[in-house]
């Protein structure tokens, strides 16, 4: 509908005038012509007067709306508030059932009966005769204290009526006691006593009336709030009663959470427990331990615990946490799992600043600093008459934990640091002014200089043997430790043990020197920590991860690093750094050897050598600082080297190895020869590749029927023009 008006002009009054005519919208929408004829002054005063009323009416809408929001709001909050009744009414409802239950359990054994169910339902025979025990034991004692009851009961009335007759005699007694004294009459005694009885009895009337009539409510509230607090530790309340303001509430870690987020991964043998009314199996109740809590619970028959460790992220979801907030662990069997959930949000700031950062020395022989365990409890690397194998993934912790564990040896000022490195990295570069041996790089001249440097070491065990039977004592001692006689401790670091052990020239005579000082070491206050990505039989000669016993594993990857890193049987023991997520769990390691625990899981302390956050520098400087006179322990010995090998020669090789042939022989057969020589050398030569070498060499082999025969004459030839050669050019 239009409304729009259109000026127009008329004759008004004999004189033409500019008039307006109004459109007026009839009931159906549609616009009708106005008999009345308005002049501007008139037109003007009718709009003036229509704008105002558009105005109030634009007011009204606009308060109308506030008042909808408002009342939405208040809708939506009445709505929150009685979900909050609701609940806490549903709270009451399971409290009162909860005492339902724990009565009926009490009148029937009912406790018992499930337990001996579930011990029948995974055919634990012990169990099920040890809650058998149990259960008679009780049977007994409630039928022993029903039995006493009416002989209780005599006993009470003959202490009441020995009671009363004790008080009788003793008013008496005060009565003639008075009557003889002449401080009074026997008979206003006897009168006090009984205006005393009357006084107490009226006020017991007095009062009697009110109590009884409050006595239902206060009652009433008191099973309220009871059954109130009771429905919170024990009920549950439907989840459609949440409200989103309990949405970031914690939930209580128990018995009853545990079950249901194990019925929540949906095992089968689980699910079927469960629905026959068994209750799981306790062997340690939910209960507070350190930043989280701790449970050890049986499995149902056909669940391992290890089933449940593979599914941790599932289970982390139905306890609301993070997955690596949930740590369970086989126990002392397959069946049996041992649960340890942390706290919300405690696990976050993994162990912490490291705590010598600031201030402080250390004495090695009573250990350095490593990191806390999950529980929050801080725990020491033991390092004197031991050795020490790290390992894991790339990218876990494995450099950072050896850096952690030098940085703290560094802080003894009777220490002598020792470190290898055989690959280019930065990772410990910062501890080389605090070392006596330094060595970094994959080159074969620095694997060789490893080579010297572990020789030089083997000796000086050699030579801490004899001090050790000079000074008559079975292993060094901090007293003989810091006497300056020799016996000072050492720390060696072999990282990335396994490139230099799987060196093709070196490896062999690197690995034999470890097994040697491992083995000898540790009682001559010289400790070797082995660093690895790899610990297998190839990269890692078993008798030194044998010999090795702090063990520290990172995320593995199978069973077999597993054992190598934690001990022979320490899979199949439940000892699983195979459950570590990579990524998740990095900085954490399970560790063995630390403390009288088979294992232990730790965050690592973590200590930054970037440049614009260098942590350990100072640490050196500080350990520095506090050597006597400035001497690094050591650093006074020279350096043994050995030289990197020259490069083969084919012919001078050639001709060692034909030495006794007179006779063309065959390019296939003379290459074995030559891998039996040097088998780094010559690895995998054949006889195409043998002819194609000496083709390179100006030496031609003819086919001779496709044996391409190597005649030791030709070879010679070519040997002695190779050195008349190296004459001329001399020349």
């Amino acid at each position: 509908m239009d409304t729009t008006e259109t000026p127009t002009t008329i004759p008004v009054a004999g004189e033409l005038a500019t008039v307006h005519r109004l459109p007026v919208a009839s009931e159906q929408g549609e616009a009708i012509e106005p008999d009345e004829v308005l002049t501007d002054d008139e037109f003007r005063a009718r709009m003036s007067g229509r704008e105002k009323a558009l105005a109030q009416a634009r007011w009204a809408a606009y308060r109308r709306d506030v008042v909808v929001a408002a009342q939405t709001a208040k809708k939506v909050a009445n709505h929150e508030r009685t979900k909050q009744m609701v609940g806490h009414g549903m709270t009451v409802v399971a409290g009162l059932d909860s005492w339902r239950g724990r009565a009926w359990d009490a009148s029937t054994m009912g406790v018992y009966r499930r337990q001996i169910k579930a011990a029948e339902a995974v055919g634990d025979r012990e169990q099920v005769k040890e809650w058998l025990e149990r259960m008679e034991t009780v049977k007994e004692a409630r039928h022993r204290r029903i039995m006493e009851l009416p002989e209780l009961m005599k006993r009470l009335m003959k202490v009441g009526a020995i009671s009363l007759a004790a008080a009788v005699v003793m008013v008496l007694l005060i009565g003639i006691l008075v009557q003889v004294s002449g401080a009074g009459a026997f008979t206003g005694v006897i009168g006090g006593v009984f205006d005393a009885l009357r006084w107490i009895f009226t006020a017991i009337a007095w009062t009697w009336t009110p109590l009884v009539a409050a006595a239902p409510w206060v009652i009433a509230a008191g099973v309220v709030l009871g059954a109130y607090r009771e429905g919170k530790q024990r009920g549950k309340v439907p989840g459609w009663l949440a409200t989103n303001r309990g949405g970031d509430a914690d939930l209580t870690i128990d018995e009853t959470t545990i079950a249901q987020a194990l019925a929540a991964l949906r095992i089968p043998q689980i699910t079927n427990y469960l629905k026959e009314g068994l209750p799981m199996q306790y062997l340690t109740p939910a209960r507070r331990d350190g930043r989280g809590t701790h449970a050890v619970v049986r499995l149902p028959a056909g669940v391992t615990a290890e089933k449940i460790a593979r599914r941790r992220g599932d289970l982390a979801t139905g306890l609301h946490r993070l997955s690596k907030e949930v740590w369970p662990t086989t126990g002392s069997e397959e069946g049996i799992l041992d649960l340890w959930v942390a706290d919300k949000g405690a696990l976050a700031e993994g162990a912490g600043a490291y705590p010598l950062l600031d201030d402080g020395l250390v004495d090695v022989f009573k250990g350095v600093p490593f990191g806390r365990t999950l529980r929050g409890e801080p725990i020491l690397a033991p390092l004197l008459e031991r050795n020490t194998i790290c390992g894991g993934m790339p990218g876990q912790g494995k450099s950072s934990a050896a850096r952690v564990i030098m940085a703290g040896a560094a802080l003894d000022p009777t220490a002598e640091l020792r470190i290898w490195v055989p690959d280019a990295n930065f990772d410990f570069e910062v501890f080389e002014p605090r070392c006596s041996r330094y060595v970094m790089g994959a080159e074969d001249e620095k694997i060789a200089q490893i080579l010297a440097d572990l020789r030089e070491l083997h000796a000086e065990v050699q030579r801490r043997g004899e001090l050790l039977v000079k000074y008559e004592i079975p292993a060094v001692t901090r007293e003989y430790a810091s006497k300056r006689v020799g016996l000072h401790p050492i720390f060696c670091l072999l990282e990335e043990a396994h490139v230099a052990i799987q060196h093709p020239k070196y490896g062999k005579d690197i690995a034999q020197l470890l097994v040697d000082i491992v083995r000898l070491g540790r009682k001559r206050a010289i400790h070797v920590i082995v660093s690895t990505q790899a610990p297998t039989k190839d990269s890692m000669p078993r008798d030194v991860t044998r010999n090795c016993s702090n063990g520290i594993a990172f995320a593995v990857g199978d069973h077999v690093a597993n054992d190598a890193l934690l001990g022979q049987g320490a899979y199949s023991a439940g000892h699983r750094a195979t459950e570590l997520i990579p990524g998740t769990d990095k900085g954490t390691a399970v560790v063995k050897g630390f403390t009288g625990e088979r294992s232990d899981i730790v965050q690592v302390y973590f200590l930054n050598v970037a440049k614009d956050n260098d942590q350990v520098t100072p640490l050196i400087e500080r350990s520095m600082a506090a050597l006597k006179g400035g001497h690094v322990p050591g650093a006074d010995r020279p350096t043994s080297m050995i030289e990197a090998p020259a490069p083969r020669d084919l012919l001078e090789d050639l001709d060692e190895v034909l030495t006794d042939v007179t006779e063309p022989m065959n390019a296939a057969k003379v290459a074995p020869l030559l891998t039996a020589l040097d088998g780094v050398e010559y690895a995998a030569l054949d006889g195409t590749k043998l002819r194609a070498l000496l083709a390179q060499r100006g030496v031609k082999v003819p086919s001779t029927g496709n044996r391409y025969p190597i005649d030791p004459v030709t070879i010679r030839e070519a040997l002695a023009a190779q050195a008349t050669s190296d004459l001329d050019e001399g020349e």
